[in-house]
């Protein structure tokens, strides 16, 4: 599994770097396979940039209309080894206010998450089988926020059509690792490679939660989905997310992302 993974970056960087154009170009040229595909999401996704800076609203929205709200930024610093780390600050509401979470992200190994509970004064480091539990109480889970491992499913396309007024691959990636899920259908937007909707299935093959790409912008020449929503189809409960004053390439230093700084937040970063 490790060898294919290896050689589908491989190939994706190498054509990436040699193409006139770079990454524009790149995006117009037919992919080889599932795989690749998803590789280009991976990185559409959850790497565009050296950096990323953004303030975020999570709003979980109950069956019948209640509304809870979480208001936090969010950073995120790419590697040179293929590693991302990831620094989460909650300013809202009071009873999270100054609770971190910490992700540090391996391409050959599982991740490192810590969330600290400043009403505990407690850092709680997150178990690799504990990534697919609800991230704060949203529909979102833990692996959400920073990705899963293009070697933990086994993908295959399925089809082409248009999905949300976008030309989309159909791709299908079953489980082969621990997840909340057994299989996943993504619409994947062959201008942008971002997923405009995937629909995800339990062990049993039901329906039980919906993923949209509510909105699509350009920032800083990185094609971002600025809202996005998680819906249980089996509860009703959705989480809509908007992600605001999103900025790239802004200097993001290596040092915030380790364990001190999850109870001493750098404000620099989180105002």
């Amino acid at each position: 599994m490790r060898i294919r993974l290896a050689l589908v970056v491989i190939a994706f960087v190498l054509t990436w770097a040699a193409l006139p154009g770079g990454p524009r170009r790149l995006l117009a040229q037919a992919p080889a396979g599932a795989d690749e595909i998803v590789a280009r999401v991976q990185q559409a996704f959850y790497a565009p940039g050296k950096d990323m800076k953004a303030r975020v609203t999570m709003t979980l929205i109950s069956a019948g209309g209640d509304k809870r709200l979480r208001d936090l930024t969010m950073l995120r610093r790419n590697g040179t080894g293929g590693e991302q780390q990831y620094f989460i600050y909650f300013h809202q509401p009071g009873d999270v206010r100054g609770m971190t979470f910490l992700v540090l992200k391996y391409p050959r190994r599982d991740d490192d998450r810590w969330l600290f509970m400043p009403a505990l004064n407690l850092v709680r480091r997150i178990a690799a089988r504990d990534s697919a539990q609800s991230f704060v109480g949203s529909d979102f889970t833990y692996e959400h926020v920073s990705g899963r491992d293009l070697e933990s499913d086994r993908h295959t396309v399925r089809g082409e059509e248009q999905r949300r007024g976008k030309a989309c691959y159909i791709v299908e990636s079953q489980a082969q690792a621990a997840a909340e899920y057994s299989r996943k259908v993504a619409w994947i937007d062959k201008a942008t490679w971002l997923p405009v909707e995937e629909l995800y299935y339990d062990v049993r093959g039901e329906l039980f939660k919906e993923f949209t790409a509510d909105e699509i912008r350009e920032v800083g020449g990185h094609p971002t989905i600025t809202k996005r929503t998680m819906k249980n189809a089996k509860t009703g409960h959705r989480t809509e997310v908007v992600f605001a004053d999103v900025a790239y390439d802004v200097g993001i230093e290596a040092e915030i992302f380790s364990e001190r700084y999850l109870r001493e937040p750098p404000r620099r970063w989180i105002q």
